[in-house]
């Protein structure tokens, strides 16, 4: 799949897209996938790396990028410890739908590494369902979902790896404050939440 489609992740990339544009410089999309949010960062930011494991969805990023000469896309894993060494810092470090795929408080770690003094990070992910109030957010919002997903023509299947969150908001809440002091959290529609974390930068 090479054209634009709309899921529950997409939602996000307009906000994503946005943010990023304030600072513009160098962006990596952890998680590319087939590189849509690549493409979209790639219009307001100077430099776009897209990085993930999964080879057949990182071909079909590069032909989506093919014409797009300020993106690319690498095989790479996020929890290797040499990736700043390797690829630098960034102004703009986006992980959307990938967070819940990794080992919590270490995944947090890898992210911040990335990211410039005066840079940021943006988390879009999914949480689990544990405690009642998640339970009842989670049921009052079905409904709304399925009528908003049914009226972009939602893209259930795009061809990438899935997985079920296994911490909740609050576990991540706290994950967060340990590893990446100052982190901002709200919980989402979509069954989504957000994290953003600002590097601060570096005394003068």
């Amino acid at each position: 799949m090479t054209a634009d489609y709309w899921n529950h992740n997409t939602a996000f990339h307009q906000e994503v897209v946005r943010d990023a544009g304030r600072r513009g410089g160098r962006a990596l999309d952890v998680g590319c996938g087939e590189g849509l949010l690549s493409a979209r960062l790639a219009g307001v930011c100077r430099e776009v790396i897209g990085i993930d494991s999964d080879e057949r969805a990182l071909a079909r990023a590069q032909r989506r990028l093919e014409r797009t000469p300020n993106a690319r896309v690498l095989a790479r894993d996020i929890m290797d410890p040499d990736l700043p060494g390797h690829l630098g810092a960034f102004e703009t470090v986006t992980c959307v739908a990938v967070l819940h795929h990794l080992p919590l408080e270490e995944g947090l770690a890898s992210l911040g590494a990335l990211v410039a003094p005066g840079g940021r990070l943006i988390v879009v992910s999914l949480a689990a369902s544990k405690s009642p109030w998640d339970w009842i957010v989670s049921g009052l919002s079905v409904l709304p979902i399925r009528v908003i997903g049914a009226w972009h023509h939602e893209a259930r299947d795009i061809g990438v790896v899935t997985t079920r969150a296994r911490e909740s908001l609050g576990e991540i809440r706290a994950a967060a404050s340990r590893i990446l002091p100052g982190a901002r959290l709200r919980r989402r529609f979509y069954y989504r939440y957000s994290l953003v974390w600002d590097r601060p930068r570096e005394a003068a």
